[in-house]
């Protein structure tokens, strides 16, 4: 058991970065410089499944990693 949550936990954290390189296209370093200023915009389509999807993902994460923590 102790084994199925350590690779759980791997495949989440690499699931997460992914989601999070994904989501950050969008904004570059140039909004720090004064570059376009969609601030208050809504997210559609891909974008708010990519968002969703990166929520549900540390949820089950963090879910794991307590699981893991109780389980030694």
């Amino acid at each position: 058991m102790h084994l199925a949550l350590n690779i759980a936990l791997i495949v989440l954290s690499l699931l997460i970065a992914v989601a999070v390189l994904l989501q950050g296209r969008g904004s570059g370093i140039g909004m720090a410089f004064g570059g376009d200023s969609n601030v208050y915009r809504t997210k559609r389509g891909v974008e708010r499944v990519l968002f969703r999807a990166t929520i549900v993902l540390c949820v089950l994460f963090f879910g794991t990693a307590l699981a893991n923590a109780f389980i030694r």
